[in-house]
């Protein structure tokens, strides 16, 4: 079964990113960063989601991102689904935190249980069978609306969503261009995908 290897981020100043993700969220395996100046405007079609246990670690992790420089595009607050908010990170990358509970049950943490990426696609269906062809296994499927892989023993899950509906849930217009700045490494091998998203084989991704 094909899954995540590694997820890199295209930033101008990895040094200044990596400091950003060491402080607002404890990230320094489950992503990697390189230099790049490729052009991209307005919403880049993805975003990764961090998934906690309680609202307290919500506001943990969303407060110290914001802190660390971040900018807030949806204030962390209760939903039909559970509690989150959403920021953008200094280098443009949409970052999501939730949790599907909406009270604390034990004492606040930082504690991150899972990090999804969600990418947003044109054609949920279209890009689901592309990703299945490539060894991808499903884990859940919402008709055409949503759908997440099997991640294995990988640190990050990946999952589909119109990119429509996702620009809205993260509070962004869901226009764009240029580059996604994103490439995903793992054991499916190289290719680019119907919305553009580039995957390399995991031994080609560069250390952060």
């Amino acid at each position: 079964m094909a899954f995540i290897e590694s997820v890199t981020l295209d930033v101008a100043d990895p040094a200044a990113a990596n400091h950003f993700y060491t402080n607002a969220f404890g990230l320094d395996t489950q992503l990697r960063l390189r230099a790049s100046e490729a052009p991209t405007a307005g919403f880049r079609g993805f975003t990764l989601a961090l998934t906690v246990s309680q609202p307290s670690t919500v506001d943990n992790l969303v407060g110290a991102a914001l802190d660390a420089g971040a900018t807030s595009l949806k204030p962390a607050a209760k939903s039909l689904w559970g509690y989150g908010g959403v920021v953008q990170a200094p280098d443009g990358t949409i970052w999501k935190v939730a949790t599907s509970a909406k009270k604390d049950t034990g004492p606040a943490t930082r504690q991150i249980d899972e990090m999804v990426l969600l990418l947003g696609v044109a054609d949920v269906a279209a890009s689901k069978r592309f990703y299945v062809e490539r060894g991808l296994a499903v884990a859940k499927s919402f008709a055409r609306m949503y759908v997440e892989f099997a991640a294995g023993s990988s640190p990050v899950k990946l999952a589909l969503y119109r990119r429509r509906a996702l620009a809205k849930d993260l509070g962004v217009a869901p226009e764009g261009t240029g580059s996604h700045r994103l490439m995903i490494g793992g054991g499916a091998g190289s290719f680019t995908d119907p919305d553009g998203f580039a995957w390399e084989a995991a031994s080609l991704a560069p250390t952060r």
